[in-house]
C-alpha cells in the first residue's frame, strides 16, 4: 500500500514538472525574435502575414523585433490615446504596403524594417497637430509621409551599406522636419504646435501631478521609454517597457538605464521641468544606450560602459540640437541618438571587435550566445591545429 502511494506521488511530481517545463518552453517561444513564427506564416494568407510584418515594424521603433511585443505596444498607444493608436497603425500599414508594392527585399519587409519609420512619422504628425484629435484630414499627410519613408529608406540603405550601417530612423527625422517646415503653425489645413527648446525659460506647469519634484523626476525615467513612441502617460509607458522585457530583458535594462542617464544629463543642464517630468529628456539616451548595449555590439562589461557613454552623448546632443532647432519651432526628434549610434558603429579599435554585422543583429541574449559559440569554435580549431 505504501509503495503504491509512493509511486502515485512520484507520477504526480513528474507530471507537475513536465507541465512546468511545457509552460516554460511555451513562454520561451514568445521571447526574442520569434523566428519560428516566420516559418509558420510562409503559406498563410497575405492579410495574416501583413499583420505580423506590421507588428514587427511597431517594435522596430524601440529596436526590438517581436510581433507579440508589437501587439502590446499598439495596445499601450490605444490606451494612452485611441487617435494616436489609429495613426500609428495606419502609418505602419501604409509604409509596409508601399514596400510590398515597390518590390523591396522580402526579408526586410517581413522583418518590419520598412514599417517603423512610417509609424514614427504618423505619431509625430498627430502629436504636433494643433487641430486636435480625430481631425480626419490629417490622414492624408500621414499616409503620404509614411509611404515616402520607404523610398528614403531604400535609397539611404544603398548608400550606407558600403559601411555596414543601418538607415535607422534617418527617413523619419527627415520627413517630419520637411512636413513641419511645409505646413507651419498657421497653416489652414494642417496647423501644428511649435517646438519649445528645453533650455527655454521655465514656467511652472500645473499639468503634472502635485507630487515632490524628486518623485516626478523618477517618474520621468519610465516615461522616457514611452516617449520613444511619443507617449507621455505612465501606465502605457510601463506597458511599452514590459513589451521590451518580453523581447529582451537585457535590452529593457539598457532602455531604463539610458533614460535615467538622459534625465541626469537634463538635470545637469537645468532644462525645463516639463522636459524632465514628461520623459522628453530621457528618450534619446534610452535609444543610444540600447543601440550599443547588446543590439549592435555583443554585451560585455566594455560595451556596457560604452553604452552608458553613448547614452550621455545622445542626451547632451539632443539638448544642443533641441535648443538649436527650437529657435525656429522645430523638434530635434531622435536626430541625436541616430547620429550618435551611427558614429559609434564607425568606431575602430578594440571595441570594433564586439561589433555585430547589421544583417546578423538579433536579440542581445541571442547575440551573446552566438558570440560564445563562435569563440568556443575558434578555440577548438586553434587547439586542433597545434602541433
Amino acid at each position: 500500500m505504501w509503495m503504491e502511494t509512493k509511486t502515485e506521488m512520484e507520477k504526480a511530481s513528474r507530471s507537475r514538472a513536465s507541465l512546468s517545463r511545457r509552460v516554460l518552453n511555451g513562454l520561451m517561444l514568445c521571447t526574442g525574435d520569434m523566428e519560428h513564427l516566420d516559418k509558420y506564416m510562409q503559406d498563410k494568407w497575405f492579410v495574416l502575414q501583413l499583420l505580423v510584418w506590421g507588428l514587427r515594424g511597431v517594435t522596430r521603433v524601440i529596436l526590438a523585433n517581436n510581433p507579440l511585443s508589437g501587439a502590446l505596444i499598439l495596445a499601450a498607444l490605444c490606451w494612452a490615446s485611441p487617435w494616436q493608436g489609429l495613426l500609428g497603425a495606419l502609418g505602419v500599414l501604409a509604409s509596409t504596403l508601399t514596400a510590398v508594392i515597390t518590390g523591396q527585399e522580402s526579408a526586410d519587409v517581413a522583418g518590419g524594417l520598412h514599417g517603423f519609420n512610417g509609424m514614427l512619422v504618423s505619431l509625430l504628425m498627430g502629436v504636433f497637430s494643433s487641430a486636435g484629435d480625430w481631425y480626419w484630414w490629417l490622414l492624408l499627410p500621414v499616409c503620404l509621409g509614411s509611404a515616402t519613408c520607404v523610398f528614403l529608406s531604400s535609397g539611404l540603405s544603398t548608400f550606407l551599406d558600403h559601411w555596414d550601417l543601418p538607415a535607422a530612423v534617418f527617413p523619419f527625422n527627415i520627413i517630419i522636419v520637411f512636413y513641419l517646415l511645409c505646413t507651419g503653425t498657421d497653416n489652414p489645413y494642417f496647423p501644428h504646435h511649435p517646438a519649445v527648446p528645453p533650455g527655454a525659460l521655465d514656467h511652472n506647469d500645473t499639468n503634472f501631478p502635485q507630487i515632490p519634484a524628486f518623485a516626478q523626476v523618477v517618474r520621468g525615467i519610465p516615461l522616457g521609454v514611452g516617449q520613444i513612441y511619443a507617449c507621455g502617460a505612465l501606465g502605457p509607458s510601463l506597458l511599452i517597457l514590459g513589451a521590451v522585457v518580453l523581447y529582451s530583458p537585457l535590452l529593457a535594462v539598457h532602455a531604463v538605464l539610458g533614460s535615467a542617464v538622459g534625465t541626469l544629463a537634463g538635470l545637469s543642464m537645468a532644462v525645463r521641468h516639463e522636459s524632465l517630468y514628461s520623459g522628453l529628456s530621457g528618450f534619446n539616451g534610452a535609444l543610444g544606450c540600447m543601440a550599443v548595449g547588446g543590439l549592435f555590439f555583443t554585451f560585455s562589461w566594455r560595451t556596457h560602459l560604452f553604452a552608458v557613454a553613448s547614452a550621455f552623448f545622445s542626451a547632451y546632443a539632443d539638448i544642443a540640437l533641441s535648443n538649436l532647432l527650437g529657435t525656429v519651432g522645430l523638434p530635434a526628434c531622435s536626430w541625436a541618438a541616430t547620429l550618435v549610434a551611427t558614429l559609434m558603429l564607425l568606431l575602430t579599435g578594440s571595441l570594433a571587435a564586439y561589433r555585430i554585422p547589421i544583417g546578423q543583429a538579433r536579440a542581445p541574449e541571442h547575440n551573446l550566445r552566438s558570440r560564445s559559440q563562435w569563440e568556443a569554435g575558434n578555440t577548438e580549431e586553434r587547439e586542433s591545429t597545434d602541433v
